[in-house]
């Protein structure tokens, strides 16, 4: 199973990164699978950020970033996407698209950097 994420990067406070995740050998057609983000704080567990079912039409996220990004799917690309405006600086960490919550099933992580 391949998950690379990707498009992490240094943002200022307030401003926007999307993030890409490239979906392959999983077990289940990537349009049969509910998607997740995760990460991980510096210092912090990993915790779940927003998940998407197969289908791209229902979608949930953590609290703490309820209104302020947005998670999409192309099941024809097999990728999962999250879009995030505004940043906050609590948004640095490593970021990750998995196969569960709990980010056992996760790939290859993108470090996104939130300061001014």
């Amino acid at each position: 199973v391949q998950l690379q994420a990707s498009g992490g990067g240094l943002a200022k406070p307030g401003g926007s990164l999307r993030l890409s995740c490239a979906a392959s050998g999983l077990a289940s057609p990537f349009s049969t699978v509910w998607m997740y983000w995760v990460r991980q704080a510096p210092g912090k567990v990993i915790e779940w950020v927003a998940y998407i079912n197969p289908a791209g039409d229902l979608e949930y996220y953590a609290d703490s970033v309820k209104g302020r990004f947005t998670v999409s799917r192309d099941n024809a690309q097999n990728k999962l996407y999250l879009y995030m405006d505004p940043l906050f600086p609590e948004d640095t960490a490593l970021y990750y698209c998995s196969g569960d919550p709990e980010g056992r099933l996760r790939g290859q992580g993108t470090l996104v950097t939130v300061s001014s």
